[in-house]
């Protein structure tokens, strides 16, 4: 049994297992994976996402997925979708994010999964894909950039005080080619 919701050309995408806790947990304590994020997380709290990330799955059929490279199942991060309802210019809004282990980067592992990501949020339906980030998080910006998102605009992220240094975020916006 194929254990992939869908894949991209080196890349599965699945819900989450109990096995995965460890990797995901050190991926979310790693301070440079992080350090566009308000901190580190501890192991409750990375079992807390992983909850999360299951029941959004069950709910909307989709999340921010296990992403595994096919050719050795090694587990690289999480890439995917989120429905978004706090207070922004773009909400209630999708989103497509990604988070990888430091050994995946610089491998075109964030855009292609993204990518897939889109794809398969709008092959669901979904017409407007947003990305959100931190100014300062050009990494990101240029993930987004690579995928054919149009920039729209900056926001104060509402979970950090405004002048927290994560702050102000950018939004980025694709619509889905597919008019249904």
């Amino acid at each position: 049994m194929d254990p992939y919701i869908f894949t991209s050309q080196r890349l599965g995408f699945r819900g989450y297992l109990p096995k995965d806790l460890d990797e995901i947990a050190s991926m979310n304590a790693d301070p440079e994976v992080m350090r566009f994020f308000e901190k580190p997380l501890s192991i409750k709290e990375s079992e807390e996402f992983i909850q999360r990330q299951n029941d959004h799955l069950g709910l909307f059929g989709f999340c921010f997925f296990v992403a595994e490279a096919l050719a050795n199942q090694e587990l690289i991060g999480i890439i995917g979708l989120g429905n978004r309802t706090y207070e922004s210019p773009m909400s209630p809004f999708i989103d497509v994010g990604w988070r990888l282990k430091k050994s995946a980067w610089g491998k075109g592992f964030a855009t292609e999964g993204a990518k897939a990501c889109l794809d398969f949020g709008f092959k669901k339906g979904i017409q407007e894909i947003f990305a959100i980030t931190p100014l300062i998080n050009h990494p990101s910006e240029n993930v987004m950039v690579k995928l054919g998102m149009d920039k729209v605009g900056t926001f104060i992220y509402p979970f950090l005080p405004a002048d927290h240094r994560l702050n102000p975020h950018l939004y980025y916006r694709i619509q889905n080619p597919n008019k249904f």
